[in-house]
């Protein structure tokens, strides 16, 4: 019997290792490899799959490079040049040397001219440049690199310039002009004020209260561009605009000519509802973050203020101006 048992037990034994080697678990394992196999292989497929993507992207990079590492200026032939191109408005813009040379021999208005130092101290160039630097217009010596990030890559021949939506005239034309069948004129002087829409709107408050014109300096401040002329919406037409090289020295001028200057500001000690003074006015307006410079300050006769009931401390620019104008009109 122990025999048997043993024997019983050993066949039991080799049934089971045999069970457990090729019966239901078994299966199940066999299926399980199977499943192990087919996902390894798919991944495996996944990888090769990502690594040729790879690949291609790296080609692709090492292709282009100037594409991929500048994306704000693309390759002229692409489709994302020309995109940028349209994207940015370049109607009121004229580059190369002979384009822009007519442009400056003829009476367009121009707004700014961008060249390299080459084309400045040119023969051909020099004495327009310099002429219209003393008018007013804002030129700047550029490298050639930055000329072609300003014009997207075109064949700029080391010269462009930004046309003006208005003509200009000089300050002595602005004086005598504002003086003709005017006792008390006033003035709007710009200082710092660089957004397009704060200065359109300034311009068309300055013509519905009757200034006489508007005073831009040449830096630190908006041009008269398409925007300044859309915002001001046709009242550009009818009001005169003079660009002075220097804010200050143009102040001067004004007060040997018989103009008070008042600036606005917050911290002005006088409130502009109890300024009583008759006489030609040039009405200073600061830009909002900075308001008039202290320069500037020191130039002016009278700082004025705009009383605030509110919470609010500041107003827009050109809401200043505008409240300060018809105050000052209505005396």
């Amino acid at each position: 019997m122990k025999n048997s048992t043993n024997k019983f037990r050993g066949k039991n034994n080799k049934e089971y290792k045999k069970n457990s080697d090729f019966g239901y678990y078994s299966k199940n394992t066999n299926r399980s490899e199977k499943n192990d196999r087919s996902f390894n292989n798919s991944a495996k497929n996944k990888k090769v799959e990502n690594l040729k993507k790879n690949d291609e992207n790296n080609t692709l990079k090492r292709r282009n490079p100037r594409f991929l590492s500048n994306r704000e200026f693309p390759t002229k032939n692409s489709d994302m040049h020309q995109e940028f191109i349209n994207k940015r408005n370049f109607d009121d813009w004229i580059w190369g040397k002979h384009s822009v040379y007519e442009a400056l021999s003829s009476d367009r208005a121009i707004n700014r001219i961008w060249c390299t130092s080459e084309i400045f101290s040119s023969d051909k160039f020099y004495i327009l440049l310099k002429d219209l630097k003393l008018k007013g217009v804002l030129i700047e010596e550029v490298s050639w690199n930055r000329l072609s990030q300003l014009t997207y890559g075109a064949s700029h021949q080391g010269v462009a310039l930004q046309l003006a939506c208005s003509k200009t005239i000089s300050l002595e034309q602005l004086i005598d002009f504002s003086k003709l069948n005017c006792p008390n004129p006033i003035i709007i002087a710009l200082d710092g004020i660089t957004d397009p829409h704060n200065v359109g709107a300034i311009i068309r408050s300055a013509e519905a209260f009757d200034c006489k014109g508007v005073i831009i300096p040449q830096r630190r401040s908006a041009g008269l561009t398409g925007t300044v002329a859309k915002v001001a919406a046709g009242a550009l037409e009818h009001l005169h605009v003079s660009r002075v090289v220097n804010l200050n020295r143009a102040l001067e001028e004004l007060k040997k000519n018989g103009f008070l200057v008042v600036g606005l500001s917050g911290d002005g000690q006088i409130s502009i509802s109890n300024f009583q003074e008759k006489a030609p006015l040039v009405v200073v307006v600061g830009s909002e973050d900075k308001g008039i410079s202290l320069l500037t300050q020191k130039k002016c006769d009278f700082i004025l203020s705009i009383s605030l009931k509110g919470k609010t401390s500041s107003l827009n620019a050109s809401v200043a101006a505008a409240i300060s104008l018809f105050h000052l009109t209505g005396k």
